[in-house]
């Protein structure tokens, strides 16, 4: 086995079944004692860790409190150890305008998104604190800089994601815990496939997962990817509130015929 990145023993991915997650799990197998993959489908992970060296399936919904810190317990009891990284990478995305609101579509991606993150940090966080060492990684987006058009169910929960990171590193740095606040851009992922508009920038889940690892391994607070496609999104951040919504109408949003 090669040496395990920053001396990490047993990693937590969510939403390891696909996409990025999946990715970043089979950079990590064979580099860390205990790669833990978590989603909803029993068998797809089951499947992933048959064909791997390190990797072991814990199937979990992150929306059920209850059942997520009993998956942190059945790690930490199967490696004598609290978790040394967690990446919170679940999440759900639905294209939603404003004007056909569904609030149920809009409170999945409260409870995937947000809530998600925040049952598995009251898991996680006692055993960190108590120890005064850990990492966590909270995968949010790009989309969350600001509002966008069709995200009515999407960007309020990465947005809510950033804030929260925000709040976590201020409050947890003095406890010795390290929080990563990760913001993608367009991945080529089974939830960004079907999009009917142009993605720029797209990259592969694999080349991300990269992008992803190499951040983490530098303890850096914020890791986007892709960097152009960031850059730019970060420029509309800074922008004006009339500017912004100039740009929003002029190339983003579809004038009315």
């Amino acid at each position: 086995m090669a040496s395990a990145p920053e001396g990490w023993r047993t990693v937590w991915i969510t939403g390891a079944s696909s996409g990025i997650g999946l990715e970043l799990a089979r950079l990590l197998d064979g580099q860390v004692s205990h790669v833990a993959v978590s989603a909803r489908s029993k068998d797809t992970l089951e499947k992933i860790a048959a064909n791997s060296e390190t990797l072991v399936a814990y199937p979990v919904d992150v929306t059920d409190p209850e059942a997520v810190a009993a998956c942190v317990s059945e790690i930490e009891l199967a490696t004598g150890s609290i978790i040394d990284l967690a990446v919170l990478n679940a999440g759900t995305w639905q294209l939603m305008d404003a004007i056909d609101l569904d609030l149920d579509g809009v409170r999945d991606g409260i409870e995937v998104n947000y809530m998600g993150v925040m049952n598995a940090l009251a898991a996680l966080l006692p055993g960190m604190v108590a120890r005064g060492r850990g990492h966590i990684a909270i995968v949010a987006s790009v989309a969350g800089y600001r509002g966008l058009p069709r995200s009515i169910a999407y960007g309020p929960t990465k947005a809510a994601l950033i804030n929260l990171c925000e709040t976590l590193r201020s409050e947890l740095t003095p406890h010795g815990i390290v929080i990563s606040l990760v913001n993608p851009g367009f991945v080529d992922t089974s939830m960004t496939r079907d999009n009917p508009f142009p993605m720029p920038g797209i990259i592969p889940a694999s080349q991300a997962a990269r992008s992803l690892l190499t951040g983490l391994e530098r303890r850096a607070y914020e890791i986007v990817f892709p960097s152009g496609f960031g850059i730019a999104m970060k420029l509309l951040r800074l922008l004006p509130n009339e500017l912004y919504f100039w740009v929003v109408r002029t190339f983003i949003t579809k004038r009315p015929q």
